[in-house]
Protein backbone atom coordinates (compact mmCIF):
# COMPACT_ATOMS: atom_id res chain seq x y z
CA UNK A 1 0.00 0.00 0.00
CA UNK A 2 1.24 3.51 -0.82
CA UNK A 3 -0.29 6.78 0.37
CA UNK A 4 -0.87 9.62 -2.06
CA UNK A 5 -0.21 12.95 -0.33
CA UNK A 6 -1.51 16.45 -0.99
CA UNK A 7 1.60 18.11 -2.43
CA UNK A 8 3.15 21.18 -0.74
CA UNK A 9 2.18 24.17 -2.89
CA UNK A 10 2.67 27.06 -0.46
CA UNK A 11 6.27 27.42 0.63
CA UNK A 12 5.40 30.52 2.71
CA UNK A 13 2.79 28.61 4.70
CA UNK A 14 3.42 24.84 4.59
CA UNK A 15 0.63 24.25 7.12
CA UNK A 16 -1.98 25.93 4.87
CA UNK A 17 -5.03 24.02 3.78
CA UNK A 18 -5.87 23.54 0.14
CA UNK A 19 -8.77 22.04 -1.78
CA UNK A 20 -8.99 18.79 -3.63
CA UNK A 21 -10.43 20.34 -6.80
CA UNK A 22 -11.04 17.27 -8.99
CA UNK A 23 -10.64 13.53 -8.96
CA UNK A 24 -9.88 12.07 -12.39
CA UNK A 25 -10.38 8.50 -11.16
CA UNK A 26 -13.12 6.75 -9.22
CA UNK A 27 -12.69 4.89 -5.95
CA UNK A 28 -11.67 1.32 -6.76
CA UNK A 29 -10.21 2.19 -10.18
CA UNK A 30 -7.02 0.57 -11.38
CA UNK A 31 -4.31 3.09 -12.25
CA UNK A 32 -0.88 3.00 -13.83
CA UNK A 33 2.19 4.58 -12.26
CA UNK A 34 2.43 8.28 -13.19
CA UNK A 35 -1.24 8.41 -14.27
CA UNK A 36 -3.03 11.70 -13.55
CA UNK A 37 -5.43 11.04 -10.69
CA UNK A 38 -6.34 14.44 -9.19
CA UNK A 39 -5.96 18.21 -9.24
CA UNK A 40 -5.38 20.16 -6.03
CA UNK A 41 -5.31 23.86 -5.25
CA UNK A 42 -3.87 26.16 -2.57
CA UNK A 43 -4.86 29.81 -2.89
CA UNK A 44 -4.57 30.41 -6.65
CA UNK A 45 -1.92 27.75 -7.28
CA UNK A 46 -3.03 24.40 -8.66
CA UNK A 47 -1.14 21.18 -9.29
CA UNK A 48 -1.75 17.81 -10.81
CA UNK A 49 -1.34 14.71 -8.65
CA UNK A 50 0.07 11.60 -10.30
CA UNK A 51 -0.17 8.03 -9.04
CA UNK A 52 3.19 7.12 -7.49
CA UNK A 53 2.69 3.40 -8.25
CA UNK A 54 0.29 1.16 -10.18
CA UNK A 55 -2.61 -0.45 -8.33
CA UNK A 56 -6.15 0.07 -7.08
CA UNK A 57 -7.04 3.56 -5.83
CA UNK A 58 -8.90 4.09 -2.55
CA UNK A 59 -10.02 7.71 -2.24
CA UNK A 60 -9.76 9.21 1.26
CA UNK A 61 -10.98 12.75 0.52
CA UNK A 62 -14.03 14.02 -1.39
CA UNK A 63 -13.87 16.66 -4.11
CA UNK A 64 -13.97 20.26 -2.81
CA UNK A 65 -12.84 19.13 0.65
CA UNK A 66 -10.27 21.20 2.53
CA UNK A 67 -7.03 19.30 3.07
CA UNK A 68 -3.79 20.25 4.82
CA UNK A 69 -0.73 20.10 2.59
CA UNK A 70 1.19 16.86 3.11
CA UNK A 71 -1.91 14.96 4.26
CA UNK A 72 -3.01 11.69 2.61
CA UNK A 73 -5.73 12.09 -0.03
CA UNK A 74 -5.76 8.50 -1.32
CA UNK A 75 -3.96 5.22 -1.08
CA UNK A 76 -3.00 2.78 -3.79
CA UNK A 77 -3.13 -0.91 -2.97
Amino acid sequence: MREVLFPPLSKENPEAEGVLATWYVADGSTVAADQLIAEVQVDKVSAEVLAPVAGTVRLLVEEEAAVRQGSPIARIE
